[in-house]
C-alpha cells in the first residue's frame, strides 16, 4: 500500500479514505514503552495517535498532542482574562446586579432559602433515626418472639 496521497486516496482498515499513518520510530516505541509500563498508557497513545489522524493531522504524536494543550492552554486563558477583566465573575447568583436594593434582596432570599435546606437535611435526618428505632424495636420483638418459641413457651 502506498502513502502517496497526490496519486490516489487509500483507504484505511476502518473504511476511511485518508491514506496511510505516518507512524514514525519513535512513536511506536513510546506506545510500546507505554503498554509495557502500565497498559493504559500504550493506550491513551495509540488512541492519541489515531484521533490526530481522524482530525487529518498529518505530524507526529508529539506534536499534536503539543498543539491541543496549547489549544486547552489558550481556552483557560481566555476564561481567566475575562475573570481578571470582570468579564465572567462566576455563577450568576453571585455577581452583583449593580441595583443594591435587588442584590440585599437576592442575598436575603439566599439565606433564607439555606435555611430551608438545613431545616429540610435536619428533618430528613430525624426521620431516618426515627426509622431505624422502628427497626430496632421490630427486631427486638421478632428476637423475643424468637427465643420464647425456642425455650418452649407460648408461640404467637
Amino acid at each position: 500500500m502506498s502513502c502517496n496521497h497526490h496519486s490516489r486516496m487509500s483507504a484505511s482498515p476502518w473504511g476511511r479514505q485518508g491514506g496511510c499513518a505516518h507512524w514514525r520510530p519513535f512513536e511506536v516505541a513510546a506506545i510500546v514503552l507505554g503498554f509495557f509500563i502500565f497498559w493504559p498508557i500504550g493506550l491513551a497513545l495509540l488512541f492519541l495517535k489515531l484521533w490526530g489522524k481522524s482530525f487529518g493531522y498529518q505530524g507526529d504524536l508529539f506534536s499534536f498532542a503539543a498543539e491541543q494543550g496549547a489549544k486547552v492552554k489558550e481556552a483557560f486563558g481566555e476564561v481567566s482574562r475575562e475573570a481578571a477583566s470582570g468579564g465572567w465573575a462566576g455563577p450568576s447568583f453571585m455577581r452583583s446586579t449593580g441595583n443594591v436594593a435587588f442584590d440585599e434582596w437576592r442575598e436575603g432570599e439566599l439565606a433564607r432559602l439555606e435555611e430551608e435546606r438545613r431545616k429540610l437535611a435536619e428533618a430528613e435526618r430525624d426521620f431516618a433515626e426515627h426509622i431505624a428505632e422502628l427497626r430496632r424495636a421490630r427486631d427486638r420483638e421478632e428476637f423475643e418472639s424468637f427465643m420464647r418459641a425456642r425455650k418452649g413457651g407460648a408461640p404467637q
